[in-house]
């Protein structure tokens, strides 16, 4: 069959769509008099499928205004680091190539220190007919937005582009995927219809870029490592090698879909297997390629079997992930635990651990399990893990810590502080997955209660262990 046409932005599927995105965020009107129109880019580091930029370019035309594209990194957010800060400013700098080509105006403004002004977007604001922003309900955005838009003096909206199916399709908190699914795919064929972006009609002047407040960085001679280490940020955190920016992940969808995708759903299950998964997870938390062409990708390249298994992963526990954190506000407490898991963990505090550890030890690796020191050595060394032995790290966080509170908290912590990935909507859900959360009763064990337990050594029984330990633990192998 053909493929079909691209469907117009300025059309009514577009409106639709952003009808069931958008949030508004003040009580204000739009700014007569205002200079341009303002997207304020925060989660969705890309320039193509991306809601919040349609938004801000219908409005930019209806109001006979240019846009401007803001984007910005200080030295204030949790876990701040050379890892984080370092694949931000790598895809900045592809970002700025692809503005330039394609006629939309972006800059990029970078806070070394945190004695500089804090308040650019403020400034921007001032002279803006109208701010539009990503809704995001994780690292520090949502909380971000409310500051932001209580302070300024003009209509705000928030847009959300996280998803393939609009989150606002879903007002409560769906409770696994059993419950969400069979209300999300009826609504897939419909959300993944491709748009055709534009820029929008009034361009945006040099003078007027060259006006705004705060500097912007000059991305043609941009020296990421330079920057990086100007930074009032945790260098103790490194860069790593994985190639950041929409080509790189592009690049990763191919491969997978070429190599990978036809038999998926035996590799996925080999953690020494790098090619065995998508590994687009990092570049989907930081909105580098939408989860929208993903999917199209993964579904002309088939087999549809196979294809639907990814998907499941893809659109059903990603979308679940997003539909916990922004509909339930504790996603990163216990208190976002069903009763049951509550009143297990209560029964089954006192019961002795096998052993427990500190956070600084967890962080250092130095447990007696050689193969969870490696799932540490594997997120430490490359900013990500494969989603198997993730399961086995969280679950023994739980079974280790002191406590299950402390368990949580430090499996949060660890997860965002190295994960390139981490602070993102699916690494709470799966945190909190190892704790019970999405989950049912099991049979009752020590500590576990009735939480679904995970054993180390049936591990090494499924997949070899002593090859994935050799590979991130050397040290621990016997």
């Amino acid at each position: 069959m053909p493929t079909p046409s691209p469907l117009p932005i300025d059309g009514p599927y577009v409106r639709a769509q952003i009808s069931r995105r958008g949030v508004r965020l003040n009580d204000l009107k739009t700014r007569q008099g205002g200079e341009y129109v303002l997207y304020w880019m925060q989660s969705t580091h890309r320039l193509d499928e991306n809601w919040a930029l349609r938004f801000a370019t219908l409005q930019a035309d209806r109001l006979g205004l240019p846009l401007v594209i803001h984007q910005g990194l200080d030295p204030t957010y949790p876990h701040a680091n050379d890892r984080i800060h370092s694949f931000i400013l790598e895809n900045a700098r592809e970002l700025a190539g692809r503005a330039e080509r394609t006629g939309l105006s972006y800059r990029f403004v970078l806070r070394h220190e945190r004695a500089e002004n804090p308040r650019v977007v403020d400034a921007l604001a001032a002279r803006a007919a109208l701010v539009v922003t990503d809704l995001y309900p994780t690292a520090g955005i949502a909380e971000r937005n409310a500051r932001v838009a209580a302070r300024i003096t003009c209509r705000m909206v928030a847009v959300e582009s996280h998803g393939i199916v609009p989150a606002g399709l879903f007002e409560k908190e769906e409770y696994a995927a059993r419950t969400i699914r069979p209300r999300l795919l009826p609504w897939l064929d419909h959300a993944l219809q491709v748009v055709e972006d534009r820029p929008p009609r009034v361009a945006t002047s040099r003078g007027l870029m060259d006006s705004l407040p705060g500097t912007p960085l000059d991305m043609t001679a941009l020296d990421v490592a330079r920057e990086v280490a100007r930074c009032d940020i945790d260098h103790t955190v490194p860069a790593v090698a994985l190639r950041s920016g929409q080509d790189a992940a592009r690049a990763r969808l191919d491969a997978f879909c070429r190599d990978t995708l036809p038999h998926y759903s035996s590799r996925r299950v080999d953690p020494n297997d790098d090619l065995g998964s998508s590994r687009l997870s990092p570049y989907l938390h930081f909105g580098q390629i939408s989860a929208a062409t993903v999917a199209r990708r993964a579904l002309e390249a088939g087999p549809r079997d196979q294809a639907d298994a990814f998907l499941n992963e893809l659109v059903v526990w990603r979308e679940l992930a997003m539909n916990f954190c922004l509909r339930n506000p504790r996603f990163a407490s216990l208190d976002a635990l069903p009763p049951w898991v509550h009143k297990t963990m209560a029964e089954h505090a006192a019961d002795p651990r096998e052993a427990t550890y500190s956070l600084a030890q967890f962080e250092a690796a130095a447990t007696h399990e050689p193969l969870w020191n490696a799932a540490q050595e594997e997120l430490r060394q490359t900013g990500v893990m494969h989603n198997v032995v993730r399961m086995l790290w969280g679950k023994h966080l739980l079974a280790w810590s002191p406590t299950y509170a402390q368990g949580l908290a430090w499996a949060i912590h660890l997860n965002n502080k190295y994960g390139i990935d981490g602070r993102d909507p699916c690494s709470y859900a799966g945190v909190q997955w190892c704790f019970g959360k999405f989950d049912r009763p099991f049979y009752t064990r020590p500590v576990f209660g009735v939480i679904r337990p995970m054993s180390l050594a049936r591990a090494r029984d499924k997949w070899d262990a002593q090859r994935y330990i050799a590979r991130w633990a050397p040290a621990s192998v016997s």
